[in-house]
């Protein structure tokens, strides 16, 4: 049996309207750290006994301020929220 990966940003790959590479590369990365959090929120929701919320709800947080910055295409905010989302675990 063979795997194939499925890249969830695939189509950033293809695009030719974001112009600059150096951003694409970080709206990217941020979407990759995005998507890696979100699995960490479900990990936290799942722990019995409401013992994960506190976790749950930060890193919520965090990733709702961080599809705000891509949203506002805040080149800032989305580096610090890059280097936050990077560093939870």
């Amino acid at each position: 049996m063979t795997s194939t990966t499925n890249d969830p940003l695939g189509f950033l790959n293809n695009s030719r309207g974001m112009g600059d590479g150096q951003q694409t590369d970080l709206i990217q990365q941020l979407l990759y750290e995005i998507i890696r959090v979100k699995e960490l929120i479900t990990y936290y929701d799942s722990i019995p006994n409401g013992a994960g919320q506190l976790g749950s709800s930060i890193l919520n947080e965090l990733v709702t301020e961080a599809y705000n910055s891509l949203v506002n295409y805040d080149t800032v905010l989305m580096k610090k929220y890059y280097d936050l989302l990077l560093n939870c675990d």
